[in-house]
């Protein structure tokens, strides 16, 4: 039989995202976002509710969460969830059931750059400065279909 294990969230960030480097030197970056939803009640009054998410993405996709993302910026993230355990400091066991962060689109209209898409996103420009004279032209705009995550 098969399995799934597939995440898929818009929503805002609660905190600007926090990137810390493994004993092997790889990035993670830990930050949670907010989404809501509402409904018709019995009674026919609105409700609202608002759910919290814990993600982590790791590598390349950590440090551009780190650079880019921050508090209140509306982000589609996709991932699988992972549960994990661990000790506390006061010695109870605790467990968390985070979002592994496969794929990352920042959302919010009027990003840095220039020219939107069909759709109406602004893709970000990289205002990284250039090392080296082979690296590419970041002062070039770029489309969403470039961007490898």
């Amino acid at each position: 039989m098969y399995s799934l294990n597939r995440a898929t969230l818009i929503g805002n960030l609660t905190k600007d995202p926090e990137v810390k480097q493994t004993a092997g030197g790889q990035a993670v970056c830990s930050f949670s976002i907010a989404t809501n939803r509402s409904w018709l009640g019995k009674d026919g009054q609105k409700q609202e509710a608002t759910d919290f998410h814990n993600l982590v993405a790791w590598g390349k996709l950590a440090e551009i969460c780190g650079q880019y993302l921050q508090k209140g910026k509306k982000i589609y993230v996709e991932g699988r969830l992972q549960t994990r355990d661990w000790e506390g400091q006061d010695g109870s066991k605790r467990r968390t059931t985070e979002i592994i962060v496969e794929n990352m689109i920042m959302l919010d209209r009027g990003a840095v750059g220039g020219g939107t898409s069909s759709s109406g996103f602004v893709p970000p420009r990289i205002s990284t400065p250039v090392q080296d004279d082979s690296a590419p032209n970041l002062d070039e705009e770029i489309r969403v279909e470039d961007i490898p995550f």
